[in-house]
């Protein structure tokens, strides 16, 4: 079971319900994942590529905006353990502190209730930890 690609399309049916071409917080998100300028900036430079920020209305590039960013951020080294759904989930949606954060418990509580929905109970209740150790292909 691929338990980031379940994590993924439950973080994009609450950015965007899917819409590759969503524009939100007052245009600066962008795509199915609602990626902002830094966001894009630091996962390009963490993955050596050279992705615009406009790269993320591009659902493919966007999913690796997303990987990048979490393997920066939501990393063993950085949270002193491997981080569950609810770390990265935080993360993406309140910045590389995001998982302290307690303005991002609503979104955690949306991110959760979709996955239940899904049937992915295990990674609702943190049962499932993710390794970003692993180095990873972009292109």
């Amino acid at each position: 079971m691929n338990y980031l690609a379940i994590l993924i399309s439950a973080i994009v049916a609450i950015e965007s319900n899917g819409d590759p071409t969503a524009r939100g917080d007052d245009n600066l998100a962008y795509g199915i994942l609602q990626i902002h300028s830094a966001y894009a900036q630091d996962a390009s430079e963490y993955a050596k590529q050279n992705w615009t920020h406009e790269d993320a209305f591009n659902p493919t590039i966007a999913n690796k905006m997303f990987v990048a960013y979490m393997a920066r951020y939501a990393s063993e080294k950085r949270l002193g353990r491997n981080p569950t759904a609810e770390d990265i989930a935080r993360i993406h949606n309140g910045g590389l502190y995001g998982y302290k954060r307690s303005a991002t418990d609503p979104y955690w509580n949306k991110v959760k209730a979709e996955l239940i929905r899904r049937g992915a109970d295990d990674l609702a209740h943190g049962r499932i930890a993710f390794d970003f150790s692993t180095p990873l292909e972009y292109n």
